[in-house]
């Protein structure tokens, strides 16, 4: 397979123009740790935007940082951490689940648009991102959004960028908000509640005036066997349930003390500071007891984004009827589904099951021949999916970008 690497944009501009003259598709990669994510594509020549890597400006005092799309989000990351700065959507790193090395590119970050705990409080990936220059399908270079929060110039396309798993334009640099790390965080855990009951210990303390940061559930089958950082959480042998606080240590502490007396209905309540609080959560936003080197690591994995109020339900006859293992994330309102390895990942029961709780599923992790012959991507209705082609033919009418990765039977 031919690798393209480029240097600038105009780089990128040249070898698209040359790869819609020759109608040759092209596969767009950062540090390449999420290709296995998506249909096997159409294509036999990679565009390679990893020397796209600089910092082009880092303003701490206005929040806001530039940078190119190929830099290492490790990289961007540690640097606004010297700063006491974060991505406020906690972006995850999928490298344990799909068992590669390396945390990916910023601009794999921004395409695949996977958030973590963090944004039931914080919002998207989207919802952070202020603007991007990019080459479009056409080969044409183009500049959407700014470097202001409140900017309303034109059309918003940067936010169709998100999530869009590289199909519809080549990112060469984009601007993002960063926010104030906490100064503390606290974790108040519950042990041995069944899925059910810790929905409703979730709902109750999001809907709390506590300003919970994450709500997380574990059933005890997650744990086979407790390892890493979880380990120790895990300890008891009892399913838990995680609530997290973040911000000034004073206040941290007083919605800690209040929050545990509401829980105390649903049990006992133990409580994880700042250092293990953080390392549970990266193991949580991580999805680390499905981890490719894991015991779980031969089975597919499914990520279900459901109505929190229906998670519970929906996770429990998931894990009933498949033999499978779920957690919980964002009070209930995203699955982590483990299923035991089945031709077609069981996508007919859980496709079935999850419409019917309102929601829609991504196939994450399965070997390449189920993924050929699976809709990894959540089929659309058709009003949407006729809306989602004309978004996409308008920025790339030959289909070069990406080809057949989101949808099968795409044109080759």
């Amino acid at each position: 397979m031919d690798t393209l690497k480029v240097r600038d944009a105009k780089d990128v501009e040249d070898v698209m123009r040359a790869a819609i003259a020759s109608e040759q598709p092209l596969e767009i990669i950062g540090h390449g740790t999420k290709r296995a994510i998506g249909h096997p594509m159409a294509t036999n020549a990679v565009l390679d935007v990893s020397d796209l890597n600089a910092v082009t400006s880092y303003e701490p005092n206005e929040l806001i940082i530039t940078v190119q799309a190929g830099a290492p989000l490790a990289d961007v990351q540690s640097l606004i951490d010297s700063k006491n700065q974060q991505f406020a959507f906690e972006p995850m790193d999928t490298s344990a689940l799909l068992g590669v090395s390396g945390n990916g590119s910023i601009g794999g970050m921004i395409g695949a648009g996977l958030a973590g705990p963090r944004r039931i409080r914080a919002g998207g990936a989207r919802d952070h991102l202020l603007g991007a220059h990019a080459v479009s399908g056409f080969g044409d270079s183009f500049k959407t959004g700014g470097k202001v929060v409140k900017n309303v110039t034109g059309y918003d396309l940067c936010k169709l960028l998100a999530g869009s798993w590289g199909t519809l334009a080549v990112m060469t640099e984009v601007t993002l908000k960063v926010m104030p790390k906490g100064e503390s965080e606290r974790t108040l855990v519950l042990f041995g509640l069944d899925d059910l009951s810790a929905n409703r210990a979730m709902t109750a303390a999001l809907g709390s005036p506590y300003d919970v940061s994450g709500a997380a559930h574990l059933p005890n089958s997650a744990f086979r066997p407790a390892t890493g950082a979880l380990a120790g959480v895990a300890a008891q042998g009892r399913a838990v349930t995680l609530l997290r606080l973040e911000g000034i240590a004073a206040s941290v502490a007083d919605r800690a003390s209040s929050l545990g007396k509401v829980l105390t209905q649903f049990g006992a309540v133990d409580v994880l500071e700042d250092a293990a609080s953080a390392t549970a959560w990266g193991a949580i936003r991580d999805v680390e007891p499905f981890a490719a080197n894991g015991a779980l690591g031969a089975w597919p994995v499914w990520r279900i984004v459901c109505p929190p109020a229906a998670g519970g339900a929906l996770g429990q006859a998931l894990a009933r009827e498949t033999g499978g293992d779920v957690i919980y994330d964002w009070g209930g309102g995203l699955i982590w589904a483990a299923l035991p390895p089945r031709p077609d990942a069981q996508a007919a029961l859980v496709r079935q099951r999850v419409e019917a709780a309102g929601g829609h599923a991504l196939l994450i992790r399965a070997p390449a021949e189920i993924r050929q012959n699976v809709d990894v991507f959540h089929p659309q209705a058709a009003g949407i999916a006729a809306l989602s082609e004309r978004v996409r033919n308008s920025f790339d009418p030959k289909i070069i970008l990406n080809r057949g990765r989101m949808a099968r039977g795409t044109p080759t």
